[in-house]
């Protein structure tokens, strides 16, 4: 059995100030590990170390302020964090700074050797109301002896396109940190169920808390069932997501009937999609 046992922190930063987030998001870390000693992987939601602001206190100028490298000295703390607590940590998102001096909303993944495995950049901001760049690629990692992972950030669940380029990617879970301030939580929980139960995958959607966010996070399985789902406020979602699950329901179907995956791999790549400049393709 390949299972990954996970704790998704329904948390909230501290407005304006990095490093009191910092000592916050550390110590609520620990807090798991000391708690829960058998969880492998600890998540906290969307910008939650840049230290956003609820919404309507938020300031124009913060993202640039706050902005960083990946690799750089903010994720360096996370790196050793990682590797003190033997754990995967996925700590919400960052504003990060390129090259080019564009910036990105991003997620990393950080080993339990205290090594960056992973680093995406959020494909679909909020428009018009989040100002980052767009991404232009999805990404996924392995979690050696378990499974594949992906990310995915907040909005991004609203576009079939992520968790479909995901699971083609090999992906079994999907990582996603979430930052809703809005009444809209409602649809992005749908979208959740139909997006695990149409790529056959677990989605994990972690939320801010209020007043941060309102709350709602989720764990859906790979048949569309909501395993877990907080309430507004400060809450941990600790499960033990059995990835073997996957692929019984890839080969045997949603409550033992719907095969999608099965169907699209047999002939997508008869399929037109002039949406797309051409048809779908086996997975390698």
């Amino acid at each position: 059995m390949r299972t990954l046992a996970v704790a998704a922190v329904q948390t909230t930063p501290v407005p304006h100030d990095l490093e009191a987030t910092w000592q916050r998001y550390a110590s609520q870390v620990r807090a798991v590990r000391d708690t829960f000693p058998h969880v492998q992987l600890v998540i906290a939601p969307e910008l939650m170390l840049a230290a956003e602001a609820p919404l309507l206190a938020a300031r124009p100028d913060w993202m640039e302020q706050v902005a960083v490298t990946v690799p750089g000295p903010l994720t360096d703390r996370v790196c050793a964090l990682a590797r003190e607590l033997g754990l995967w940590l996925v700590p919400g998102t960052l504003y990060e700074r390129a090259g080019d001096g564009l910036i990105y909303n991003t997620a990393i993944a950080v080993s339990p050797e205290g090594r960056i495995v992973a680093a995406y950049r959020k494909v679909f901001p909020w428009q018009p109301y989040e100002r980052t760049e767009p991404g232009r690629e999805f990404v996924v990692f392995d979690l050696p002896g378990i499974g594949r992972a992906g990310l995915a950030i907040c909005y991004d669940g609203s576009f079939p396109e992520t968790v479909r380029q995901l699971a083609w990617l090999g992906a079994e879970v999907v990582i996603q940190p979430t930052l809703t301030t809005t009444r809209d939580r409602e649809m992005e929980l749908i979208c959740a169920r139909a997006n695990a139960w149409t790529n056959q995958v677990y989605v994990v959607n972690l939320n801010a808390a209020d007043p941060a966010g309102v709350g709602a996070s989720a764990i859906v399985d790979p048949e569309g069932i909501v395993r877990q789902q907080a309430g507004p406020g400060e809450e941990i979602l600790v499960d033990v997501l059995d990835l073997d699950a996957v692929t019984r329901v890839r080969a045997y179907g949603s409550s033992g009937i719907n095969r999608p995956w099965a169907q699209l791999e047999r002939y997508g790549d008869r399929i037109e999609l002039p949406m797309y400049g051409g048809a779908f393709r086996p997975r390698p």
